[in-house]
């Protein structure tokens, strides 16, 4: 095995690697081209037919391909239950104070540890409040005039 051999199949390794890694079909035209570099060194080809072979594999492999996977690619991602609640209205069903750490809400039927979104608000019991964005089990809040 020539020294070429070598670094031919070190790039094509590292390419998978990071391909399974990622899973975005970022450096798979690479291992394609240091695949065929490889064989071209096993079969005794000058380093810059190698090099040359594998910059117009990649590419031409990149440039072909990667118009079809984006067609492919699914385009209407659904949001989550906890995304579909942000901009909904709730009713605050034990007072929210950040001071005290207590508040809950009720969102569609759904009962969430709620907290507001400014500082020094409190939010009584049967108020009406939008959800403006949830992390983990917690609805981030704000007053609203009317619902």
């Amino acid at each position: 095995m020539n020294i070429w051999m070598l670094v031919w199949t070190v790039i094509l390794v590292i390419a998978v690697i990071i391909e399974t890694m990622t899973l975005q079909l970022v450096t798979i035209w690479f291992a394609a081209g240091a695949l065929v570099a490889v064989i071209m060194s096993g079969l005794g080809c000058s380093v810059l037919s190698q090099t040359i072979v594998f910059t117009l594999v990649s590419a031409v492999l990149l440039f072909a391909t990667r118009p079809l996977l984006k067609k492919l690619q699914v385009k209407n991602i659904l949001p989550t239950n906890t995304d579909a609640e942000i901009g909904r209205f709730a009713v605050v069903t034990e007072t929210i104070s950040n001071a005290d750490d207590t508040g809950r809400v009720r969102i569609g039927g759904v009962n969430w540890r709620a907290r507001t979104e400014q500082d020094h608000s409190v939010c009584k019991v049967g108020e009406t409040v939008r959800v403006e964005r949830i992390s983990g089990t917690t609805a981030y809040v704000v007053k609203t005039e009317n619902a």
